[in-house]
This record gives structure tokens, sequence and C-alpha cells, in this order.
């Protein structure tokens, strides 16, 4: 009888006893399984945390707040300018003084009505200031000959010394006669009687958008043990390693709640996004034309402010782009206090800036004063500034720094990358049309769609045979969901720094 002994019998003694790289066992090799050495390797169990904390959200949790709403769209409504000023051209040919022609509000609207005749609110015997390069001109309007149009006689000459071209015109009052009524206007528009003024309505809206993901780990998965420990943002721990995945896929979700509410914006017109689009409607779908919706890069630059510097970029590094950018601020709702949410190079600038301030540290740190001595820590950088009558409170903001996120879209954007928002603190007042009152809420707040039935600001929901059945499906499914929108009110106060 003839024995064949099995080729991987462990019979033969070691020719000695050394601790080689060969001795260890190896977890990673496919033929030897993970036993072919006799030795066990150290195990760090714990994961490394090698990015710090990798989520970037909180930024609208500090400036804004969150309130539900239970239609398909969010309509509001803001002042619109208290005085009447305009943008015009100047046609001298045909009038002595000349024809105003009114091309929009100070504002550029593209509907500058404040009648219900015109698209302008000057009228006959009203003053006027008219500015030009290098010549401001005051005036009295004696015709309206047209809807856009308005013909005046200077106060200080016989014939005007504006010539053709662009002006800016502010109305400043009104002069009549003695026992002269609104009827004896002579102007050929209206001649029967002066109009009166209506302020103009600023209707704004925004439609929410659903966001969705989910996570999905077999039953077989779900029920292995692994021998590296893990951590997450969401508080999970243990050697499961499914809760890791499930825990950084919700804190990825959670990041794109706030990354769309940043950086979505209005499907244009001519886009091939749209109600045809079966990837985000439905043909049975009759809601809102388009897609998308506005974010608050997004509406900074379409109703708000945009700077991009002096010099270029991180142009911070002089006083000059603040004091422009509180020269803008005085034009629109002079807000002393504004936050600043910055990059870390926007904001290493600024801290130089105010630092060059001192004379003593333009040579270098100064020390010896007040016990500061050469040993002492110093702090090189500034949590905020006044400038004029505005405060201003620096932050890094995450997000922008972030390589995995903006920063690392900001690298290769280059002019076109965004530095910062300048955000406005305190709340304003505005009417609610659904509430049917005013309301005083932040300038920043996300609207998510909520009823008794259904709250969509962040649900979750498991599917599957794990756990608690509810399906055939042999695996854990982990969903998330969220309808949501932003909405920015007063944008004018608003400042995006590219």
């Amino acid at each position: 009888m003839a024995i064949t002994p099995g080729g991987s019998l462990n019979s033969v003694p070691a020719s000695a006893q050394q601790t080689l790289a060969t001795n260890y066992i190896d977890f990673t090799s496919a033929t030897t399984k993970g036993w072919a050495q006799q030795y066990l390797p150290d195990l760090m169990e714990k994961e490394a945390e090698v990015f710090g904390q990798r989520t970037i959200s909180g930024f609208l949790s500090q400036v804004g707040a969150e309130e539900a709403m239970t239609a398909d769209q969010v309509i509001w409504s803001e002042q619109s300018r208290l005085h009447l000023s305009y943008t015009a051209t100047l046609d001298p040919v045909g009038d002595v003084n000349g024809t105003l022609a009114i091309l929009a509000d100070i504002d550029g609207d593209t509907t500058v009505g404040t009648t219900t005749s015109r698209v302008h609110g000057v009228r006959v015997n009203d003053i006027v200031l008219i500015a030009q390069a290098g010549a401001v001109e005051k005036a009295l309007v004696v015709e309206t000959p047209d809807s856009n149009k308005l013909s005046f006689e200077p106060y200080a000459t016989t014939a005007s010394a504006l010539t053709a071209g662009t002006v800016t015109v502010l109305v400043i009052g009104s002069e009549y006669g003695k026992g002269q009524s609104y009827s004896d206007v002579t102007g050929t528009f209206n001649s029967e009687r002066r109009e009166a003024l209506t302020p103009t309505f600023k209707s704004f809206n925004n439609k929410p958008i659903i966001m969705k993901d989910y996570y999905e780990i077999s039953g077989s998965d779900a029920s292995q043990v692994g021998w590296v420990e893990i951590s997450g943002e969401e508080g999970q721990n243990g050697y499961m390693w499914y809760l890791k995945a499930e825990g950084d896929t919700r804190a990825r979700f959670t990041d794109y709640l706030e990354m769309a509410m940043l950086e979505s914006e209005k499907t244009a017109v001519a886009s091939a996004i749209g109600f045809a689009n079966k990837q985000i409607r439905g043909a049975a779908d009759s809601g809102l034309e388009g897609s998308g919706t506005e974010g608050l890069f997004a509406a900074i630059e379409s109703r708000g402010n945009v700077t991009s510097g002096v010099t270029g970029i991180n142009a911070a590094t002089d006083l000059a782009e603040f004091d422009a950018i509180l020269a803008e601020f005085d034009k629109q709702g002079a807000i002393e206090e504004n936050m600043l949410f910055v990059n870390r190079a926007t904001s290493l600038a600024m801290d130089d800036m105010l630092a060059s301030m001192n004379s003593y540290g333009a040579g270098g740190t100064s020390y010896g004063v007040f016990n500061n001595s050469e040993d002492m820590a110093l702090n090189l950088g500034f949590s905020g500034f006044r400038r004029g009558s505005y405060d201003f409170y620096k932050s890094d903001m995450r997000y922008l720094n972030d390589k995995a996120t903006r920063g690392g879209i900001n690298s290769a954007a280059g002019s076109a990358a965004i530095r910062g928002v300048i955000v406005p603190a305190g709340v304003s007042s505005v009417y609610d049309q659904n509430l049917g009152k005013n309301l005083k809420r932040p300038f920043l707040h996300v609207r998510y769609r909520a009823s008794q039935t259904d709250d969509r600001r962040m649900k979750s929901w498991v599917t599957g045979s794990v756990g608690a059945t509810t399906s055939a499906l042999d695996a854990m499914q982990i969903h998330m969901l969220t309808e949501r929108c932003l909405v920015t009110q007063g944008a004018n106060n608003f400042m995006l720094m590219k």
C-alpha cells in the first residue's frame, strides 16, 4: 500500500529560529490565504484620521435659519428704492436744452415704471440734478413728450452745458407758481393733470430641488466583523466596516445639502436641461418648467455686488478694496455689521494688511512694552476690524480651502476663483405671502418641504432584509432625501469676492 503525502504538510522543521520579513503573516496574499508565516504582526486596529474634519457644512447654520414650506416655490417681495434716480441719454438735437431718454433706474432694472403711463417717475415741474463727467447741472422739467423722455431747462444758464451722452438724473423736488394746480402743466404727454407716483413692487422667487442618495450592503457583509476599528464624523465606531461606509455616505450627503445651496443656479432658457429632460422631470410632470435652484453665489452675482479687488486676486493686502466695498455698501442698505467668510490666502492677506497698519511692526515685531517679552508667543491673526462705520468679523470658510471641494476648483479657476463672501449680520423685514404678514428673518434662510404628513428636511429610511425586514432583497439599503432651496433676501447687501 502506497501513501501519498499532501504537498502542503507542515512537517519539515525550520533550519534556524529567525525573525525575518518572510516569517510574518501575509494577510493580503492570494495564494497563502493569510497564514503562510508563523509570526503575528503588530496590528494597529484604529483607522488613522489623516484629513482631520472632512465635512464642510456649517456655514449656513451660522448665518441663516431653516423654515418649512408646503408649496412648489417660495415668493417674497423686497422694498424698492425710495427716491427717483435714473440712467439716461442726453440728445440735444431738436431742443434748445436737450431731451433725456430714460434707459433704466439707478439699479439697472429693465422695468422702471413708477406710474401707470410712463417708464419713469419724473414729472413736469420736477427739479432734477443731471450729472455728467465733470459737470452737474440743476434743471426744471418742462415737458414729457414721450413715455420715456423728458425735456428740461437749466437754472443757471439759458443753454445746457451738458453734451450728448450718458447722464445720471436725480429728482430732488419740484417748483410751482402761485395758484398753479396740477392741471395747469403744459406737457404734451399728459396735459390734463400731474400723475401720482406708485411705488414699484419687486418680487423674487425660488424653487426647491430634490436631492437623493443611498447606501447599500449585502446581508452577508452586514454580519461580518472586520479587524479595523473605525470611527467617523457621524459618531460611528466599532469593527463593522459598513458602519464606516454608511456614515461617510451620510456625511457626504449632508455636505451636499450645503454645497448645493451655495453653488446651484436656475436653468437658463438656452440650456438643454429643461421641462423635457426626463432625467429630472418625468413626462407627466406638470410643475414649474426648467430645473435648478438659485444658490447663494448665483443670487449675489445676479442681484448683489461682486468685487474682483483693486490689484487682482488677494487684493485685500491694502485698504483700497475695503474702501471701495464701503462706498458700495453706502449706496445699498448700509448695514454696519458684516461677516467675512474667506479662504486661507485672503484671510492671511487681511492679517498682513491689518498688521501693516502698526508702524512698529513695519520693520519687524516689536516687544518689551507691558511685559510683551521676546519669548512670548505672538498672535499674528485678526478676527475682525472696524473701518469707517462698518464692522467686519472674519472667519475662514473651510469649503473654500478644502482641496476636495471648492479649494481644488479655486486652484484651477485662476481669476474666476471665489475668495470669499461678505454676509450682512442681523435680520430683514419681509412680507410672507403664505402667512400674509411681515416677518423678521435672517437675510439667508433655507426653505424645505414639510407638512403634517411628510417632513422632507432630511428624510432617512431603511429597506431590505437586514434588521427589520421590509422586502425580499438580501441587502440593507439606507435612503436619504431632502427637498429644499435657499432664500437670499436683500442680495444688494451681500458682496462676492472673486
